[in-house]
């Protein structure tokens, strides 16, 4: 029998603990695991140690996250191929003739590279050594610049196919494909007020991005010649989008069509090599090994920690407050930011999703300002959803935002941290207000799932 210690304390012991390795530079995954032993040894007992394969075998066999290897294979090809160049040389050569066409180029060429690749990393990086140097050298303002890198980068976890979406919808058990489909106009929204956002600052003040000069640009039929090049992209997106929404094919099928479909854009770009292969598969396995390892590490710790009785602790501690549905929602949204300000998107979903998602569940939200409440089936896919759009701010957030060292590491020397932090702040505000009109609209989320799945 191991020690007993209340609740209360046990709480500040491991949430305490696992800040302190954080803070060490501890990778996440050996955090919490390492954590969960441990205080599985001190206070737990024999039979919670049934609990270690009990929760990481259904993990290690769940049909779905065979989804995240093929979806992140399929990114590191098309990044090999050169598609990410191409489609951005299309996109400036039509809108660079605007203000702040290139900053708003950049930002369609993301949102299509997010319904490509699904990971932020590969879309961040390679767009911030080909679109920030060729805004920076026709003038525009830095801060306006890296912004519309920063926010079109994250789109990645919100437009399907997203590898946070097949996590998520492993750990809240919810269909994929509604999610997948479900984030689709959230993530359209976003991007659409980027690009807007992008435009309007540049037509009230031309200075911030500036048009390419007349002799940079090209005539009618040689931005339709251009299209040419974005062809084989955007047939792989509508292949892969499709065939999940009209239902052909699961998700993980899709995956793997689309994997298929990187082998042939990269063939026709004729860069699939036997190195090109091999490079593909490396950054895989890392990328997937990393993944599952946070997997492994989180759930035993919030396992454990709903054993002791932590669910219903942080449960009562929430409804506690007195706060309406919304308010616990918002309070919710609060915990998240924060926490996306130090930690992993993974490791915040995992130790989150199975403890708030329940005390959603058993809420009643009956609509805000008059619109159409929720049922309560809707609400682990409008949750997840809204999660989704959460985490693109953590993604932004200093101090340990990802997105925020994915530019640095390819921006010019002369670009500051501190410019990047500032140039994020606008992007974090425009994500926090898609935030809130899902929650304020629900049918935002909601609608195009149930068009789609309307016969199922």
């Amino acid at each position: 029998m191991g020690l007993d210690l209340p609740i209360e304390w046990l709480s500040l012991l491991m949430f305490g603990g696992l800040g302190v390795l954080l803070l060490l530079g501890l990778p996440m995954a050996f955090c919490t695991g390492s954590l969960a032993v441990l205080f599985l040894w001190l206070f737990g007992n024999a039979a919670m140690l049934n609990m270690l394969p009990s929760r990481v075998f259904p993990f290690m066999t769940d049909y779905q996250l065979s989804a995240v290897p093929l979806f992140i294979f399929m990114a590191a090809i098309l990044q090999k191929a050169g598609i990410i160049e191409e489609l951005f040389e299309v996109i400036y050569k039509w809108l660079g003739g605007l203000r702040g066409g290139l900053a708003s180029a950049t930002v369609i060429s993301c949102t299509l590279l997010a319904a490509m690749v699904g990971v932020v990393g590969a879309a961040e990086v390679t767009m911030g050594m080909i679109a920030l140097p060729a805004m920076l050298r026709r003038n525009y303002d830095p801060r306006l610049a890296c912004g519309a890198l920063l926010a079109g980068g994250t789109l990645g976890i919100l437009i399907p196919p997203s590898v946070m979406a097949i996590v998520y919808a492993v750990v809240a058990q919810q269909s994929l494909g509604e999610l997948l489909i479900g984030s689709v106009f959230p993530g359209l929204l976003l991007s659409g007020m980027y690009v807007a956002y992008v435009t309007v600052r540049c037509y009230i003040n031309p200075a911030l991005g500036p048009p390419v000069p007349p002799g940079e640009r090209v005539g009618f039929m040689e931005k339709l010649r251009l299209l040419r090049g974005a062809l084989m992209p955007i047939l792989l997106i509508i292949t892969v989008l499709g065939v999940i929404f009209v239902g052909i094919a699961t998700p993980v099928e899709a995956a793997g069509i689309g994997t298929f479909g990187a082998f042939v854009v990269c063939a026709t770009h004729r860069r699939l090599t036997w190195q090109t292969i091999r490079d593909a598969a490396v950054t895989t396995l890392k990328a997937t090994a990393m993944v599952m390892w946070i997997f492994f590490g989180a759930t035993m710790f919030v396992g454990f920690f709903i054993l002791k009785g932590g669910q219903t602790f942080v449960t009562d501690t929430i409804l506690g407050t007195g706060l309406p549905p919304y308010g616990v929602l918002l309070l919710m949204m609060v915990i998240l930011f924060g926490l996306g300000m130090f930690l992993d998107w993974v490791g915040i979903l995992l130790l989150t999703v199975p403890i708030f998602l329940p005390i959603l569940r058993s809420l009643q939200f009956e609509g805000l300002f008059g619109f159409p409440g929720l049922e309560p089936a809707d609400v682990p896919l409008w949750y997840g959803v809204i999660f989704m759009v959460n985490m693109q701010m953590a993604f932004l957030s200093p101090p340990f935002g990802y997105s925020l060292f994915y530019l640095k590491s390819v921006a010019p020397p002369d670009i500051s941290m501190a410019t990047i932090f500032r140039a994020a702040a606008p992007f974090i505000v425009l994500q926090a207000i898609g935030v809130a009109l899902c929650i304020v609209f629900p049918s935002i989320v909601l609608w195009l799932p149930k068009v789609v799945y309307a016969g199922g």
